[in-house]
């Protein structure tokens, strides 16, 4: 008799899932590993598994399943958000880019309610309610570490601000958490006093009036001025008589724009300097802004004598006013005028 052996065959059958629409041909989970591979040329995202429709959430953070979300930007942190410079109708922000890359865009939203209401910001920095793909800005775009301003806000106004992030189609991410700033009262304060005199009422005189004589004032004229006027400021000079008046014989000596080295007489003021602490800057208007003995004529309607056409902080200016009497002037101790300085902001 002989012997054999037979080999032994096992065969281990698994079904797949089916059905009459469909058929798993493979399922099972994979063994882990990172979530992405990249190179210089390409990027692959990998999903070790996931749960279908849901999502996971806390206070500080939400995870989502799927390719799709893989491929996402990341949400931007909260905007740098300030009043730098007493802003009455603006405020500054700085996007965030939250490790984006270079060519991802952000949207701006900003509102007065606590999104309520919705405003979102534009490439020239005004807001409102609709919210297009080409007010979509890279950071760079968006004013990079300089940040931009958002204009044409109410004053006395706290705002919120939050940002969100896109990356091609279909990676737009939520809002992200918001950061604050408030707008303050538009404002201008001004002050004047003279080189010994700190409160009013002002007076001034000159020596003599000698004929044929150059004189100046004994003190100057000085101000102080402040403002957030978007457009800055104007200081404005006007004269009671626009000259130099005697009531006791009815003579005046008639202020004029001129050399009054030349002139035969003439009356006036010069601007002497001008500066400011921040802003502006603050400058000297024509025809008060002469050297020498050149004045500016002073007129009853008010004229321009200093100006900013930005807002300025601690502004300074000082002015003398020059007179000059002619050997034929008839002689009086009363010769007088009263001048007005106005300042008005524009906003």
């Amino acid at each position: 008799m002989k012997w054999g052996f037979l080999p032994a065959i096992s065969l281990l059958l698994a079904a797949m899932p089916s059905s009459t629409n469909y058929g798993l041909h493979n399922y099972g989970f994979g063994s882990g590993g990172t979530s992405s591979s990249t190179s210089s040329s390409y990027k692959l995202n990998a999903t070790t598994g996931e749960v279908s429709n849901t999502q996971s959430t806390s206070a500080t953070y939400q995870s989502r399943p799927g390719n799709q979300n893989e491929q996402q930007s990341n949400v931007p942190p909260a905007p740098t958000f300030t009043n730098p410079s007493n802003y009455y109708d603006k405020l500054k922000f700085v996007i965030s880019t939250g490790n984006n890359a270079s060519t991802a865009k952000f949207a701006v939203a900003i509102s007065s309610d606590n999104f309520v209401t919705t405003l979102y910001v534009h490439p020239d920095g005004t807001a409102s309610s609709t919210l297009s793909l080409t007010d979509r800005q890279t950071y760079v775009a968006w004013g990079g570490a300089s940040g931009q301003l958002v204009t044409g806000l109410s004053s006395t106004t706290t705002y919120k601000m939050k940002v969100n992030a896109m990356q091609g189609n279909f990676t737009e991410t939520e809002f992200g958490p918001t950061a604050s700033a408030a707008t303050v009262a538009p404002s201008i304060s001004f002050s004047i006093f003279t080189d010994t005199q700190p409160t009013a009422p002002f007076t001034t005189s000159f020596p003599n009036l000698l004929p044929a004589t150059v004189v100046s004032t004994n003190d100057k004229l000085w101000f102080n001025l402040t403002t957030n006027a978007d457009a800055g400021a104007i200081i404005y000079i006007s004269s009671q008589f626009a000259g130099l008046k005697s009531n006791n014989n009815g003579n005046t000596i008639v202020s004029a724009t001129a050399d009054l080295t030349s002139a035969s007489s003439g009356y006036g003021a010069q601007n002497q300097s001008v500066t400011q602490t921040s802003g502006g800057p603050f400058s000297m208007v024509a025809p008060f802004n002469g050297a020498g003995q050149n004045v500016g004529a002073l007129t009853t309607s008010l004229q321009p004598i200093f100006s900013s056409s930005l807002p300025v902080t601690a502004g300074s200016g000082s002015l003398l006013i020059k007179a000059k009497a002619a050997s034929t002037t008839p002689s009086s101790n009363d010769y007088g005028d009263k001048i007005t300085l106005t300042s008005a902001a524009v906003f």
